[in-house]
């Protein structure tokens, strides 16, 4: 992969870098047990006053955002691999067959670590 292709991506990894970390700060915070980790945050609400139907409300919410948290993480860790991928001069490349991966599969998931032979291993 030529440099101009190699500065094109880490553009496109860091922007989507940085949208993925302020999507993750408007549902949670990171959870300082877990290194890179992040927790959802609960609603605020007071509890004296709420009613069973509200209650129940905000804690669907609670597990509906972690569960979006979560999968927002695992898209921040596979940008943050390619990332050093990247540093590393390894970006590019499958991890199985080490053959380039396509630039389309590429401009389509710029995090992506396999080929489209690959893609599905």
């Amino acid at each position: 992969m030529n440099k101009k292709d190699l500065e094109h991506f880490g553009k496109k990894l860091n922007t989507e870098k940085n949208m993925l970390e302020t999507e993750l700060k408007s549902l949670g915070h990171t959870d300082s047990k877990i290194a890179g980790g992040w927790e959802a945050s609960p609603s605020k609400m007071d509890v004296d006053n709420a009613d069973e139907n509200e209650l129940a409300d905000k804690i669907e919410d609670f597990e509906e955002n972690s569960a979006i948290l979560e999968q927002l993480e695992t898209q921040l860790s596979a940008v943050n691999s390619a990332l050093e991928r990247i540093e590393k001069g390894t970006y590019g490349v499958c991890e199985i067959c080490n053959k380039p991966i396509e630039n389309d599969r590429l401009e389509a998931n710029s995090s992506a670590n396999t080929c489209l032979e690959h893609m599905a291993k």
